[in-house]
């Protein structure tokens, strides 16, 4: 079935933009599940080729740096050859990297497939792709749409890091590259059928509006949409604020909790099974936790909402090393963090909006993001040198939670245009 005849099919039932949702967030399930799959393998990989953390990390690193880097440069190609291409794109570099990595055999090849491959083919899941969806398809539910996008990251988690540690416990590292790869290879005909380019294509006007405007021109450089917005953002205050919070957001998630969670709780005699199972915990919370987020930024100010969060995620990472790494202080760490672990990028993306407008937000959250993944590749390696130099990650753990007690000030300055109202839907 097309888009077309699934949006006749739909008209009477739902409007079309809820299916473009769901499909978005399957790719970015499938998206997540690759990047969530070098938390599981550290253990394996050191086991079978005997590379230690700070190697493996290293390739993480690389992974989450390109995700970021080049997250401006895929958000502008949609401007040339479209949302549904880019993303395609971006899914078969996915199936490609992994799919090679079941060959690897020395350090190198990890740095080439799940370091530059699979880095370039997660931006089919990052946020500059999901806030085009959202703003292209949602007048009303902006936020509420984005949160759930984010929560895709949560979901990720909770649907594949289980199976994926069971996996790499019975079958190696392999048994985790080749059901990655399946599942991007599932996910890629969804995409293909049934997400339109523009509601404008089906005729329809995005939720919550009743005329459908007519798509902008392709643009012929995606290095200049790319550049060209961040020049217009480089001279706000306001962006830099933005960018350095949420690189603290991705030092103290992707890069510190999930690159090395599973190989902190082995150091505390938990085997990889019982960390994977923490961190699906995690998002089952942060899957409340973001999409309560996006309704939230609806209807309040998202600047508080993002005080809130880096506070509260600060206080989780200091006090984590002190507990006794129980069931009873585990889950208590899994609600407390799992709550706000993605919460702040709906709130992020709201203020973004407020600030720079709906037509140049896909493009500048990008930058943003850059900088959540350089912050998140800084976490990765530095962790993993704190644990092969020191012998444990506390001092990794403490860095992270205070930096984002400093990100919880740098929000609250970041001006809120007089003329932004929140509207309540």
């Amino acid at each position: 079935m097309t888009a077309i005849g699934s949006a006749q099919f739909c008209r009477a039932r739902m409007h079309y933009a809820w299916v473009v949702l769901a499909v978005m967030f399957s790719a970015t399930l499938a998206g997540v599940g690759v990047r969530a799959a070098p938390g599981v393998m550290i253990v394996p990989l050191e086991r079978a080729f005997g590379w230690d953390v700070a190697t493996i990390s290293g390739a993480v690193s690389v992974n989450i740096i390109l995700l970021g880097a080049t997250g401006p440069f895929l958000t502008g190609l949609i401007e040339v050859i479209g949302l549904k291409r880019t993303i395609l794109a971006c899914l078969a570099m996915l199936i490609v990297g992994t799919g090679l990595s079941n060959f690897m055999t020395a350090p190198w090849q990890l740095f080439v497939t799940w370091g530059l491959i699979v880095g370039i083919g997660s931006g089919a899941g990052a946020m500059g792709m999901a806030a085009a969806i959202a703003n292209r398809w949602f007048v009303k539910r902006n936020g509420l749409a984005m949160g759930l996008l984010t929560a895709a990251n949560a979901a990720g988690q909770l649907v594949f890091l289980p199976l994926l540690a069971i996996l790499a416990r019975r079958y190696g590292w392999q048994g985790v590259s080749v059901a990655v790869t399946l599942a991007v290879l599932g996910i890629f005909p969804i995409v293909a059928f049934l997400l339109p380019e523009w509601p404008a294509n089906i005729g329809l006007g995005p939720y919550g509006a009743a005329a459908a405007p007519d798509p902008p021109p392709h643009q012929g450089n995606p290095f200049a949409v790319a550049i060209a917005a961040l020049c217009r953002a480089a001279h706000s205050i306001d962006f830099w604020l933005l960018s350095l919070s949420f690189a603290i957001c991705g030092l103290s998630t992707n890069g510190l909790i999930n690159t090395h969670l599973i190989a902190y709780c082995a150091d505390h005699g938990i085997p990889e099974v019982g960390g994977a199972g923490v961190l699906a915990s995690l998002g089952v919370f942060s899957l409340i936790g973001s999409a309560g987020s996006g309704w939230l930024c609806d209807r309040c100010n998202p600047r508080f909402l993002l005080f809130w969060y880096y506070s509260l995620r600060g206080l989780s990472l200091v006090v984590l090393p002190f507990t006794q790494f129980d069931v009873v202080s585990l889950s208590i760490f899994s609600i407390f963090y799992g709550l706000d672990w993605v919460a702040t990028g709906p709130a992020t993306f709201a203020l973004t909006n407020e600030l720079f407008g709906r037509r140049d937000t896909p493009v500048i959250i990008s930058w943003i993001f850059a900088g959540h993944q350089a912050g998140g590749a800084l976490a990765a390696v530095g962790a993993g040198a704190v644990r092969s130099f020191t012998g444990d990650y506390l001092l990794a753990f403490m860095t992270s939670g205070l930096a984002c007690l400093v990100a919880s000030g740098l929000v609250v300055r970041v001006t809120r245009p007089a003329s932004a109202v929140v509207p309540a839907v």
